[in-house]
């Protein structure tokens, strides 16, 4: 049994203040005597005492009200709703070779960090019953935002995500111990960390094989993707008078490397060398990493609030007919 609209019983308070005001004017009355000793005889007839009874008919009628405004229902037609939850940690390169613009959207050139947002916002979306958190490197990483059910927020914080916001290099062992850090006090049946690198490993303190093993220890299997152009990629640069121009630069990734972190891990190594391929390899990653778990729906709900103001009117009529009949008051 549920309540549809709990805010509704804010009318019980009206319950004490018209028992409070009821008493207050019966102490105060309405005639004077010089001296009450003979009326102190009188004994109070059955009409006298029913007079009583019209607050209480007043006051239950409010409460079945309340009970009724409120929508007491029940679910009678039950389903069940099968989602997936996970524990997802995306290791982004924000260092300087993503700035090489050989990813376009929609006809138009952008570098490849601004294409990874927006490829990976559309996969947050889709994860709605995972704990998603973001760690970005380049020469170090950093967190940008731990693990969180609240998408929103995290993808303000992907917005944050810029090249040049930390030293430039490529760390990437150290990055991925970072996100298996973020894991480790994960209880969840899965843990998996999406790692996204242009390049090689030339930074940090911690070799991508040993966060490898590290990674394996602690039960997170690691995806892997390396992002960019087979060959030359046109990276920007300023000419004479400032005007952008592109530099054919070769860019290196180190697939071997990353094809051993998948596979020391259990997962699997991908190379995007476009937008729609980058899309395909969230999509690909999205559909073998479910957990799938199943929780009661409600389909339909039976409403009981008729059973409360049915009453609750009966209540009503009833004092309203013994106010103006039996129990009336003359003046």
């Amino acid at each position: 049994m549920t309540f549809e609209e709990p805010f509704a019983f804010l009318t019980l308070t009206a319950i004490p203040l018209l028992i409070y005001f009821h008493f207050k004017g019966a102490r105060r009355g309405s005639l004077s005597f010089s001296s009450i000793g003979s009326i102190q005889a009188i004994q109070p007839s059955w009409t006298n005492r029913g007079r009583e009874g019209l607050l209480f008919l007043r006051c239950v009628a409010i409460l079945l009200i309340a009970f009724g405004l409120a929508r007491p229902q029940k679910g009678v037609e039950e389903s069940k709703l099968t989602g997936e939850g996970i524990d997802i940690v995306l290791v982004i390169d924000v260092s300087t070779s993503m700035r090489a613009q050989d990813f376009q959207i929609s006809g138009q050139r952008y570098n490849r960090l601004h294409v990874v947002k927006e490829v990976v916002k559309e996969f947050i979306v889709g994860r709605s019953n995972d704990r998603i958190g973001i760690v970005v490197f380049a020469g170090r990483p950093y967190t940008l935002c731990p693990l969180t059910l609240d998408h929103g927020w995290l993808i303000k914080n992907l917005d944050r995500a810029q090249i040049g916001m930390l030293e430039d290099g490529t760390a990437i062992g150290t990055a991925i111990a970072t996100g298996t850090n973020r894991l480790r006090e994960s209880a969840a049946d899965s843990k998996v960390i999406i790692l996204l690198t242009d390049g090689r490993n030339n930074a940090g303190r911690i070799s991508p094989e040993t966060a490898a093993n590290l990674a394996k220890t602690l039960g997170v299997k690691i995806y892997t993707i390396g992002a960019g152009t087979k060959g030359m990629a046109p990276f920007p640069t300023r000419g004479l008078f400032g005007k952008e121009t592109y530099q054919p630069v070769q860019i290196e990734i180190d697939d071997e490397s990353l094809t051993r972190i998948a596979q020391e891990t259990g997962g699997r190594y991908f190379r995007a060398t476009d937008t729609a391929n980058l899309l395909q390899v969230y999509d690909e990653i999205d559909e073998m990493e479910k957990t799938e778990f199943e929780t009661p729906q409600y389909l339909e709900y039976k409403e009981f609030y008729v059973y409360f103001l049915i009453p609750a009117l009966i209540c009503f009529l009833t004092e309203i007919g013994l106010a103006n009949t039996r129990l009336r008051i003359l003046p």
